[in-house]
């Protein structure tokens, strides 16, 4: 089908079928290309494809028809012309800065971001020169006022992980384009079955494909998406030499992840809420965060802008880091695992596992206090979750906060 045709569907018709291109074998479901190289006709052919004169397949580093069709379709997903897999959600942020940014450019990011997008901007961007500025991402001025002639690249997480915190990405995206900067927007917590940047005026869409595309934990991947200049060329053009490729299996397990993307994620959406509502009806929690309910201060606004609330729900205990361990080792069903995005709910600590490289003083600039517990909801029966965390719950009796 052409990519005209693909986005003319609704978005789970694409989920199932946008991107597929079948074989002479008149395949149902696409088949993975485990061969690292491909043959050519003759050595005519071979400089051709090389050159990029001619379209075709080259090398699984950066062309294998697996690989290709999970992009074409989580293009037609995000509603991108252009989609590039990659090895794991972090090496999807690398390669973005590594094709677009060079030494002297400043890199505005939001202090809420994904533990391991900190380490790699304050770590390892900065060693080539690029300056990194941290900003609430709540407080749009903030961001209008450190804008420079320099500035290149404006980072945001929406909704952030653990906090939820909530980005209004047309507004961010009006001022980027008034600045001529690019706006980044991470839709790993959301996915495209819940919020579209692109579609809002984001230029390009990075996320972790092994939260919820996978959505069984088994596969580690990410993708760029957005225009074909940027992404098609620039990005792809990093992939080809730098390397940091998605193996066709995990291509192949993502592609079918997408097919039902749309069901988990409001499935995961519905669980979350309830589960949401349940915790901030506890006396012993002190706060949830979680965009779903009317208290939280962006609530409007993630209504207005996805369709749906996620699987994220964190909230504090009293006790700080003794008493979040104290709750957390006392559930029995919930993994004790830093991912999310399972079918599977996981329980964690930030403050000593996502977001534990940090520095105290970064975490406390990011919100992420030591009695945090974050908890990414799954697909089980709410009544479960409730009673194992109420084991949490009871765990925490003659706790002072």
């Amino acid at each position: 089908m052409s990519k005209k045709e693909d986005q003319a569907w609704g978005f789970a018709t694409r989920a199932v079928r946008a991107g597929q291109r079948r074989t002479s074998e008149g395949e149902q479901s696409e088949p993975i290309f485990t061969t690292s190289s491909f043959v050519f006709a003759d050595a005519e052919e071979a400089a051709e494809r090389f050159s990029g004169r001619q379209p075709g397949n080259i090398y699984s580093r950066f062309t294998n028809p697996t690989v290709n069709a999970f992009e074409r379709r989580l293009a037609a997903l995000e509603g991108g012309q252009s989609c590039v897999a990659t090895a794991s959600g972090m090496a999807a942020i690398l390669a973005t800065c590594m094709a677009l940014l060079e030494t002297g450019d400043r890199l505005l990011v939001a202090n809420g971001v994904f533990g391991s997008t900190m380490v790699l901007f304050d770590n390892y961007l900065s060693r080539f020169g690029i300056e990194i500025e941290r900003l609430p991402l709540t407080d749009l001025s903030a961001w209008e006022a450190a804008i420079d002639s320099r500035t290149r690249m404006l980072f945001i997480e929406t909704p952030a992980n653990p906090l939820a915190e909530v980005a209004d990405i047309a507004a961010f995206a009006e001022l980027a384009h008034r600045h001529d900067c690019q706006l980044v927007v991470d839709n790993t917590v959301a996915t495209a079955a819940l919020q579209r940047p692109l579609a809002l005026g984001a230029d390009i869409v990075v996320l972790s494909a092994t939260k919820y595309i996978d959505g069984q934990g088994r596969c580690v991947g990410g993708a760029v998406v957005g225009s074909q200049e940027t992404v098609g060329e620039a990005v792809l053009g990093f992939l080809r030499t730098a390397g940091t490729s998605m193996s066709p299996f995990n291509g192949w397990v993502f592609l079918k992840g997408l097919e039902t993307l749309s069901l988990r994620m409001q499935a995961h959406s519905r669980n979350a809420l309830a589960l949401a509502e349940w915790l901030a009806a506890q006396s012993q929690i002190e706060h949830v965060y979680y965009a779903g309910l009317p208290t939280h201060p962006q609530h409007l606004l993630a209504r207005q802008q996805q369709e749906g609330f996620g699987g994220l729900v964190a909230f504090d205990v009293p006790g700080g880091q003794a008493g979040a361990w104290r709750f957390i080792d006392a559930t029995q069903l919930l993994s004790v695992t830093a991912n999310l995005g399972d079918t599977r709910t996981t329980i964690t600590h930030p403050a000593t596992t996502t977001h534990g490289r940090l520095t105290a003083e970064a975490r406390a600039t990011a919100g992420i206090g030591d009695g945090l517990v974050r908890v990414a909801v799954g697909l089980e029966d709410v009544r479960d979750l409730q009673t194992d965390l109420q084991r949490g719950l009871d765990a925490l009796e003659n706790i002072v906060s």
